[in-house]
């Protein structure tokens, strides 16, 4: 029985480590996702896009540390 345990932790331990490479893979995958959205949000409504970044800007310059 004491095998048993060991093979279900063993398990237990390799099901997490590829979660969490699958977690990471999907989370990269987003984050790509993200900036090429960002970006072409940029090339399709450059007055809009200028003008978040003049306020995010704006909001860096007024932020206090």
């Amino acid at each position: 029985m004491p095998d048993e345990d060991q093979e279900r932790e063993q398990d237990q331990e390799r099901r997490e480590g590829t979660g969490e490479a699958d977690r990471r893979r999907r989370r990269a995958q987003f984050l790509r996702e993200l900036n090429e959205a960002k970006a072409l949000r940029e090339r399709v409504q450059p007055r809009r896009a200028r003008a978040a970044r003049m306020r995010q800007q704006m909001r860096m310059r007024t932020f206090r540390w």
